[in-house]
């Protein structure tokens, strides 16, 4: 079930771009042998500033999952090119070692499906804990600071719950204690790769307005990771759009839903449920993305797209800065 599209014109229209925490350039990510790869991510470039919620969106193979792993160097089967600078520390650069310590402390990650983040044979409270004796902080202080987030998180019973394991837990409740594991390390950085997936659409708006509460209160960084555009409406600060490994839109959430500029974005934002709005059918982009493999030439949106021209399958369409102060990738907008 998607989340009705609520707003997007109450976001601000004008946000102070914070300063930068987050930096990625021309990252590239590569499968298979050298002589015969495939290139899944294709210089993606963005930033994201300390406090700031971005959204990076598209239809499931577009490459958003893969590309927060990367962040995360979670994925040893790829290889990475480019730069991924935080807080000054390229991560593509760092060692393994330099890596971990990193993971859990500095950035925390919630992944799409609680149950397989759990481990069924642990008891809450030492999973939430884990990070911390990880890092050498003794075992009544980690379980006083899982009690502490498992609070802030609103778990009702939180230290009768400490003994509690995951198949005890509702849907709802097991993201939450994910959400626990993500923060008890007090990142500076949270990556949420679909946080929502597979619950309820009242579960899933408890679960973001939890995470815009913690995130305003902390000053928490956060990129969502999701393909549902209704739900990254009243939560992001900016909207990154990506589209079969390259980001094709981007702008600050109230300009971008007010005006799509790429025609890909206006397909997905057509296809969202509106509160405002009755229609008897919701409209569909027909087609499906293509595979990494399979690529077309030029635009790779072009076989879908009802407004492609010939220039469209011919060549790759270059990045243009636009008026609304966003960017497109697109032929329509001339070159950038």
């Amino acid at each position: 079930m998607t989340m009705v599209l609520k707003r997007g014109e109450d976001v601000a229209d004008q946000v102070h771009r914070p300063v930068p925490l987050l930096n990625v350039d021309q990252l590239c990510i590569d499968i298979g042998a050298r002589n015969a790869s495939v290139r899944i991510v294709d210089k993606v470039s963005f930033t994201l500033g300390k406090g700031e919620r971005v959204a990076l969106v598209g239809e499931s193979g577009s490459g958003k999952s893969v590309t927060a792993q990367a962040l995360m160097r979670l994925n040893p089967r790829v290889r990475l090119s480019g730069r991924v600078d935080f807080d000054g520390a390229d991560l593509l650069q760092l060692s393994a070692g330099q890596m971990a310590a990193l993971r859990g402390s500095r950035i925390g990650m919630v992944f799409q499906d609680p149950m397989s983040s759990l481990d069924p044979l642990m008891t809450i409270g030492d999973q939430v804990a884990e990070t911390l004796r990880i890092r050498g902080i003794g075992r009544q202080e980690a379980r006083r600071r899982a009690l502490e987030v498992l609070d802030e998180l609103k778990v009702e019973r939180a230290v009768e719950r400490l003994e509690s394991y995951p198949h005890e837990f509702s849907g709802g409740m097991r993201q939450r204690v994910v959400l626990a594991m993500a923060l008890v390390g007090e990142p500076d950085l949270l990556i949420a790769d679909e946080p929502t997936t597979a619950l309820d659409v009242r579960v899933q708006e408890r679960v973001l307005d939890l995470l815009d509460e913690i995130s305003r209160r902390r000053g928490l960084a956060v990129l969502l990771i999701t393909h549902d555009m209704g739900i990254v409406a009243g939560f992001a600060d900016r909207v990154m759009v990506m589209y079969s490994g390259r980001i094709v839109e981007e702008n600050e959430a109230a300009q971008l839903f007010r005006e799509p500029q790429h025609p890909y974005t206006r397909g997905l934002l057509e296809a969202v449920p509106r509160a405002d709005r009755t229609v008897d059918r919701l409209p569909s982009i027909n087609g499906a993305p293509p595979l990494p493999s399979s690529r077309p030439k030029g635009c790779h949106f072009h076989p879908r797209c009802d407004r492609a021209t010939g220039v469209c399958s011919a060549e790759t369409p270059g990045e243009t800065f636009t008026p609304l102060g966003g960017r497109v990738r697109c032929h329509l907008y001339g070159a950038g």
